[in-house]
């Protein structure tokens, strides 16, 4: 089936399109790997939690903490919007002259700590509490800011569809193989990416395939320092 087909279907109801697109042991599998995977990653990750915040501490004023309003899954009667958290990456005073803009390479508002926190992707841990909580999940698309949505929906078609009955994820295909976006040629190509995700959930077997290609991509980025 097609991405249009996949998108087109998905505009009309999101509950049923997800109950036909994604098998339901996926739907149980999956939210499963969330909680046993949130929690392990966390427990193996706590040492550095605290090397990690001082780290930020003393490398620029500021919380060590960032959290931020992000879109969650669509579904047919709202948009769910959650605050997601991660370890702060830029200097307290990033938008307040420019405003909120797509990262950049070689971004001026990273901090020094912030730039080796973004390339291992060390930045996202503790996104794993929006996991546990059920806002997102550990593979999907990438969260957008409600800010960056609106304008991408008048400029994309079938933009929001992308989420539609699919919690966003801490990495996905779309992050491991395109990284953040910078123009909207970069999310139109990124979009692609999400829907190959959603269609990769009809089965579980090819769920499994994905999510294995996913892993292993996202430990090369964080090995490799690919991140940004």
């Amino acid at each position: 089936m097609s991405v249009q087909n996949l998108a087109a279907a998905t505009s009309g109801n999101a509950s049923q399109a997800l109950d036909r697109f994604a098998h339901p042991v996926v739907r149980i599998c999956k939210r499963v790997v969330d909680l046993a995977g949130a929690v392990t990653i966390g427990a193996l990750a706590a040492p550095l939690v605290p090397v990690i915040a001082l780290a930020i501490k003393l490398d620029s004023p500021g919380p060590v903490l960032f959290r931020q309003q992000r879109v969650g899954r669509s579904l047919p009667d709202r948009t769910e919007l959650f605050d997601m958290i991660k370890f702060r990456s830029m200097t307290t005073d990033a938008e307040s002259r420019i405003g909120a803009v797509w990262a950049q390479k070689s971004d001026p508002r990273v901090t020094r700590v912030g730039k080796f926190l973004r390339k291992s992707r060390l930045d996202e841990l503790p996104q794993l509490i929006n996991v546990l909580k059920g806002e997102m999940s550990l593979i999907g698309p990438r969260p957008e800011r409600p800010s960056f949505c609106r304008r991408l929906e008048r400029e994309i078609p079938f933009y929001i569809e992308r989420t539609w009955g699919v919690r966003p994820g801490i990495t996905g295909l779309a992050q491991v193989y395109q990284g953040y976006d910078q123009t909207l040629d970069d999310v139109r190509s990124k979009i692609l990416y999400d829907f190959s995700y959603t269609l990769a959930l009809r089965t579980p077997l090819s769920w499994v395939a994905m999510e294995a290609t996913v892993i292993a991509r996202t430990v090369m980025v964080m090995a490799f320092g690919r991140g940004r």
